[in-house]
C-alpha cells in the first residue's frame, strides 16, 4: 500500500499574453505562486508599479487575458492510486487545459480546485498543463451588461467588480492602485494516492469551571475503496509530548475519536494569559502500512459576543474563557497589491508589532482575502484575536443563482480551512454593505423574515448575509458567533450608537469633527474609524524619483494618495490644531502628530468607557497597515515601519493606564475666544483581573517657564479597580488666573512608575513651544542595545524618533515634562551607527 505522495509544481513556467501566439512570446516564471505583474517585472517587461507614477504605466495589464503553461513528467503511480490535480488558488477566471483537454473552469479566486487526472496522465513521459486566466476587469464589466435591472450601488472602484469573486480591492481603493492580478495566487501541485486524509478537526467542549475539557477529533477520509479496510490513528500532544491517543474506523468516511482532558491549558488573548496550542494528528492506515499523517494545531477556549440590555442600549463586547476583553486593535487590509509578495516572516512582523503595542484584536476587512494560514498563525501563537468579515465589500452584491452557489462554496471552503484557529473569534457577513443599502435608499425591512422576498427587493444582498452565510456557518463553526455585517445593529440604521458596532467617520469623513471629541461620537463597539498621516521619509524617498518631488503637495504625493479630497482635509485638521509649514519632513511630521493626537483621543476616551457597564466594549482603528507605500489611515506602513500613532495607542492600551483631561472649548466656533474656566478629570483604566493598589499625583506646570503653578496632587493607596476604570479626582482650571500649563498625570503600581499622560491646552498652534531645554543623553549601551534618557527644562510635546530598518524604539511620540526624565530603549542600533535623529513640536 503506497503512501500518499505530493508533488509541487512551482518550477517550470512559462506565461505570455494570451493574444500573442507567437512561438517566442513565451516568457519564464521565476517560481508559482506567483501573479502576471510580478512575473512581467522579472521579465524587465513591466516597471515596479509601486514607484511614481509606473502604475499608470502598468495599466494595461489589467486589460490583458494570460496563459500559463508548465510541462511536468508523470509522476510514479503505484497500483491502485489516483492522480489529483490541486489548485489552492486560481486569480479568477481560470480555464484549465491538460494535454489540449479543458479539465477545470473556474471563476472564484477564493476557492481550491481539485481535478482527478488519473487517465489524463495515462500516457507515461511528458505533460502539458495550460491555464488561460481570462481578463477579470472585462468579464465584470460584461457580467454587469447582462443584469442591467440590478442596482449596482457602491463605494470605491468600479460597481462591476461586484460580479466577481475576487479581492475587490484590486478594482482600486481609497487607499491602494487599480493593479488587477492574475495568475496562480497560491500552490499548485499533483498528489497520488489511494486514500488520503481530506481535513482534520476538532469540536471542544470547555466545561464552565475551566476544569475539563472534551475534546473530539474528527478526520475526513478520502477514498475510492471502502473506508472500513482503514483505521485512523489520532493523538494529541503538548508542547511537542504525547498526552491522549485514540484509534478509530471510518465510519462514512469520516473517523472520530474523544478525549477527556483534565486541567486543560487554555488559549488566552495577548496580556490575559499564555497562548497555550495543542496539536492533534492523525495517521491514516492500512494493515501495518502508514498511507498519510496530518497534523493541526488548535486551542482551547470560548469565546462569546455579549449582547444584553443595560443603561446604553445594548452591550456589544467579547468574552473569553469567562473574562470581558477590551478590544483595542485595527483594521488589517491585504498587506500587498501583489499578494504572493507577502512571506510567513511578514505575517509575523505585523502581528508581532500589534502584541508589542498592547493590541489584542485585528479585523481581517472584507474587500481583501480570507488569509493566508501563516497569518491565522502567527496570530493564534501571539494572541491577537481575529474579527473576520466574508469578501463582501462596500456594495450591493448580486444573486444570480450562480454566485450563491459559488458563495457557499466559498464559504464553506474558507470556514473549514480556518475554522481551527483559537484566534478567530468571530464571523462577520460584510463590510459596510448595509451603509451602501442606506445611501441608495435600497429596500431593507428588518421585520419580513422571509428570505426568498430579499432576493426580489432591490437589496438581494442581503439573503448572502442573513440566510445564506448564517447556515454556512452554524454548520462548520456552530460555537462561534456570527454578525451579518460591519456595521450591523439588530436591523437599526448603521449609525446606531447604542447596538451592534459602528464605523465612525465623522472625523475625517462626514462632518469632519474636531479629534479632541473623538469619544463622544462613539457606539458599543468601534470597529473603524481613522485619521491620515503621511509615511516617514525613507518610505516617501522609495517611491518618489525627483527630488523637485519632494514638498509637501507634490503631483506625485497627491497621486499615491487615493483617499478622496485628502488635500482639503488634510489642511483642515492642520490648519485648525497646528502651524504648517512648507517644507517636506516638517509636514510629515505635523500630519503624524495630528493622526497620533486623533488615535490618542479616541482610544483612551472609549476605553475609559469600558469601565461604565461597557458602554465601549472595543476600537479597532483604520487601519494598521498598508498594500503599497501610500499615504493613508495605516499607523504602520508598507515597510513595517510604525508611525507615531502607534506608540501613541500603545500607551493608551498598557495593562494600566492613566488619563487627564480638560473639557472641550471648540475655539473655533468661539472665534478663537478662550474658556474663562475648564474642568478637568483624572482617571485610571485597568485591564488586570485583581484589584490594585497605586499612587497617582497630578501636576501643573507652565507651558512657558516649566515650572508648578500649582501645587501638585497625590492620591495614596488608590484602589484601582479590576477590568476596569478607576474615576480619581476632578477639579476646575481658572484661565483668569493659571497661565497656559500642561496637566502631567501619572501611576505607580507596587512602587513601579506605570503610565503617564499629559493633557495639554488646545490648539498646539496658539502655543509658543521654542526653547525646550530638551536633552537627549545616551546613558549605557551594548553591541545591539543602547538606552537613551529624555529630559526637559520646560514641556516638550510629541518627540519622534527616525524610524530606521532593522532598529526599534521601545517608545516614541513621546511628552516630556520637567522633573520625569524618561528612558528609551533603541535595539538594534550598533556603537557605531549614526544616532537616530528626531523631531518635537515647535523644533
Amino acid at each position: 500500500m503506497a503512501a500518499f505522495a505530493h508533488h509541487a509544481l512551482s518550477t517550470g513556467w512559462s506565461f505570455r499574453d494570451s493574444e500573442d501566439q507567437s512561438p517566442n512570446a513565451w516568457l519564464s516564471v521565476p517560481v508559482v505562486p506567483s501573479v502576471v505583474h510580478q512575473d512581467l517585472q522579472a521579465n524587465n517587461k513591466l516597471e515596479n508599479p509601486f514607484i511614481g507614477f509606473n502604475e499608470l504605466g502598468a495599466r494595461w495589464v489589467n486589460e490583458k487575458s494570460w496563459t500559463y503553461r508548465n510541462v511536468f513528467q508523470k509522476p510514479t503511480v503505484p497500483a491502485g492510486s489516483s492522480i489529483v490535480l490541486a489548485f489552492d488558488g486560481l486569480d479568477t477566471f481560470a480555464k484549465v487545459k491538460l494535454n489540449g483537454e479543458t479539465i477545470l473552469e473556474s471563476n472564484n479566486m477564493f476557492l481550491a480546485y481539485r481535478v482527478d487526472v488519473t487517465k489524463a496522465l495515462e500516457a507515461e513521459g511528458e505533460h502539458t498543463l495550460e491555464i488561460d486566466f481570462d481578463c477579470a476587469l472585462l468579464r465584470a464589466r460584461e457580467l454587469r451588461k447582462q443584469d442591467p435591472a440590478h442596482k449596482w450601488e457602491s463605494f470605491n472602484g468600479d460597481p462591476s467588480r461586484m460580479a466577481v469573486r475576487k479581492a475587490q480591492y484590486h478594482w482600486g481603493w481609497d487607499w491602494g492602485p487599480v493593479l488587477m492580478t492574475a495568475g496562480i495566487w497560491r500552490e499548485v501541485r499533483l498528489e497520488v494516492y489511494s486514500a488520503r486524509v481530506s481535513d482534520l478537526w476538532t469540536q471542544v467542549e470547555l466545561a464552565t469551571d475551566h476544569q475539563q475539557a472534551q475534546i473530539s477529533a474528527f478526520a475526513e477520509i478520502d477514498t475510492s475503496e471502502s473506508d472500513a479496510s482503514y483505521k485512523a490513528t489520532f493523538t494529541l500532544s503538548l508542547h511537542g509530548q504525547e498526552i491522549a491517543r485514540g484509534v478509530a474506523t471510518p465510519e462514512n468516511n469520516v473517523a472520530k475519536v474523544s478525549f477527556a482532558l483534565q486541567e486543560p491549558s487554555l488559549w488566552w488573548p495577548n496580556g490575559y494569559g499564555d497562548q497555550t496550542l495543542y496539536e492533534i494528528s492523525v495517521s491514516l492506515e492500512k494493515g501495518d502500512a502508514q498511507i498519510q499523517q496530518l497534523s493541526k494545531k488548535f486551542g482551547i477556549r470560548t469565546a462569546e459576543v455579549i449582547q444584553q440590555p443595560d443603561k446604553h442600549g445594548k452591550s456589544f463586547y467579547f468574552r473569553i474563557n469567562g473574562v470581558d476583553i477590551f478590544c483595542g486593535g485595527a483594521c488589517w487590509i491585504p498587506a500587498d497589491s501583489l499578494l504572493t509578495n507577502v512571506t510567513p516572516e511578514r505575517y509575523r512582523k505585523w502581528i508581532q508589532l500589534m502584541a508589542a503595542g498592547h493590541q489584542v484584536m485585528i479585523r481581517v476587512w472584507g474587500g481583501g482575502i480570507y488569509e493566508d494560514e501563516s497569518f491565522y498563525q502567527a496570530c493564534d501563537e501571539i494572541g491577537i484575536m481575529v474579527w473576520q468579515d466574508f469578501m463582501f465589500g462596500c456594495g450591493n452584491y448580486p444573486t444570480w443563482p450562480d454566485l450563491l452557489e459559488s458563495v457557499e462554496k466559498e464559504a464553506t471552503y474558507n470556514m473549514r480551512r480556518l475554522r481551527h484557529h483559537p484566534s478567530i473569534v468571530i464571523w462577520v457577513g460584510n463590510n459596510e454593505d448595509y451603509q451602501v443599502q442606506e445611501s441608495a435608499g435600497l429596500t431593507y425591512n428588518y421585520e419580513d423574515k422571509d428570505p426568498q422576498s430579499w432576493l426580489k427587493t432591490d437589496f438581494p444582498a442581503r439573503y448572502i448575509y442573513e440566510h445564506l452565510l448564517p447556515i454556512v456557518a452554524k454548520k462548520i463553526c456552530p460555537e462561534l458567533f456570527y454578525h451579518p455585517g460591519s456595521p450591523w445593529g439588530d436591523g437599526k440604521v448603521s449609525s446606531d450608537p447604542t447596538v451592534g458596532d459602528m464605523h465612525q467617520w465623522n472625523v475625517w469623513h462626514g462632518t469632519q469633527e474636531k479629534y479632541q471629541i473623538f469619544d463622544t461620537l462613539g457606539g458599543r463597539f468601534n470597529s473603524e474609524f481613522g485619521m491620515e498621516a503621511f509615511p516617514h521619509i525613507a518610505t516617501i524617498d522609495y517611491f518618489v524619483e525627483n527630488e523637485a518631488d519632494k514638498f509637501p503637495q507634490s503631483h506625485v504625493l497627491d497621486f499615491h494618495n487615493k483617499a478622496d479630497g485628502h488635500e482639503r482635509r488634510i489642511a483642515t485638521y492642520l490648519v485648525e490644531n497646528l502651524r504648517t509649514a512648507t517644507d517636506l519632513e516638517t509636514h510629515i511630521y505635523l500630519t503624524q502628530v495630528v493622526q497620533a493626537e486623533t488615535m490618542m483621543f479616541g482610544y483612551r476616551g472609549w476605553r475609559r468607557q469600558w469601565g461604565d457597564e461597557r458602554h465601549c466594549g472595543g476600537a479597532l482603528l483604520w487601519q494598521l497597515n498598508d498594500c503599497w507605500p501610500t499615504i493613508s489611515w495605516a499607523i504602520v506602513d508598507y515597510f513595517l515601519r510604525p508611525k507615531p500613532a502607534f506608540y501613541a495607542v500603545c500607551r493608551v492600551l498598557r495593562p494600566v493606564a492613566i488619563g487627564v483631561r480638560r473639557e472641550h472649548h471648540d475655539w473655533s466656533v468661539s472665534h478663537a475666544q478662550p474658556p474663562k474656566t475648564s474642568k478637568y478629570e483624572l482617571w485610571v483604566v485597568s485591564s488586570q483581573q485583581t484589584e490594585l493598589v497605586g499612587k497617582v499625583e497630578l501636576k501643573f506646570l507652565s507651558i512657558k517657564t516649566g515650572q508648578e503653578i500649582r501645587e501638585t496632587i497625590v492620591h495614596e493607596n488608590v484602589t484601582i479597580v479590576p477590568n476596569g476604570t478607576t474615576n480619581v479626582l476632578d477639579g476646575v482650571i481658572d484661565h483668569t488666573v493659571d497661565e497656559p500649563h500642561v496637566l502631567a498625570a501619572r501611576v505607580w503600581v507596587d512602587g513601579e512608575l506605570t503610565a503617564r499622560d499629559v493633557d495639554w491646552p488646545q490648539p498646539f498652534k496658539y502655543l509658543d513651544l521654542s526653547d525646550r531645554g530638551l536633552e537627549v543623553t545616551k546613558i549605557s549601551e551594548s553591541e545591539n542595545e543602547q538606552k537613551i534618557q529624555l529630559s526637559a527644562k520646560k514641556p516638550v510635546k510629541c518627540l519622534v524618533f527616525e524610524e530606521r530598518d532593522g532598529v526599534r524604539v521601545s517608545d516614541s511620540a513621546i511628552d516630556i515634562v520637567p522633573g520625569d526624565d524618561q528612558i528609551v530603549t533603541i535595539k538594534g542600533l550598533k556603537p557605531e551607527d549614526a544616532p537616530l535623529k528626531y523631531k518635537f513640536l515647535g523644533q
